[in-house]
């Protein structure tokens, strides 16, 4: 009976320190923790106490998200045509491309929180308005009137008829 009762309290107390604490809130410290667990024997209830840490609780992050090494359609713009792709590629280099014209590359920056776009020598800084996992819009302040862009983030086109979509074709 000792046996059974002993392995009884090392499960619950195993399940106990097993469970993720809820999630804390800043300067949350230890806090004792009360549980009952019943016996075989009628009647007899033990308490046991278990102290928990939330100051080291592990909450899992998202990775953040970026702009950068993604493919970008132009979905709303009153000065830019829309469907126009832009690729804000990880070495610096901005590859935009539409399908009325030849593709045209600038350079870019990312610095302090500030992005700065470079196309043809001249330097403009931009505002990121609103980055989310298929959004990005910004706003690049020239000497004129913002430019405002929505872009979304591009769907891969299909595939032609004529290419197959097994790289070991024959």
């Amino acid at each position: 009976m000792r046996i059974w009762f002993f392995g009884l309290i090392v499960t619950v107390l195993l399940v106990m320190t097993g469970c993720s604490p809820p999630e804390s809130s800043p300067g949350a410290s230890a806090q004792p923790v009360e549980s009952e667990v019943s016996t075989t024997a009628p009647g007899t209830t033990q308490k046991l106490q278990q102290t928990v840490d939330l100051t080291e609780a592990k909450v899992p992050t998202a990775a953040p998200v970026s702009f950068i090494d993604r493919v970008w359609v132009v979905a709303e713009s009153k000065q830019v045509s829309l469907g126009e792709l832009r690729v804000f590629l990880s070495q610096g280099t901005l590859v935009m491309a539409s399908t009325h014209g030849t593709p045209a590359f600038g350079t870019w920056t990312y610095s302090d929180g500030h992005l700065t776009i470079t196309e043809d020598g001249i330097k403009y800084k931009v505002d990121i308005l609103e980055l989310t996992a298929d959004v990005f819009r910004i706003r690049i302040n020239g000497p004129g009137e913002p430019v405002d862009i929505r872009f979304k983030l591009a769907e891969p086109p299909p595939l032609p008829e004529n290419v197959s979509e097994n790289p070991e074709r024959k």
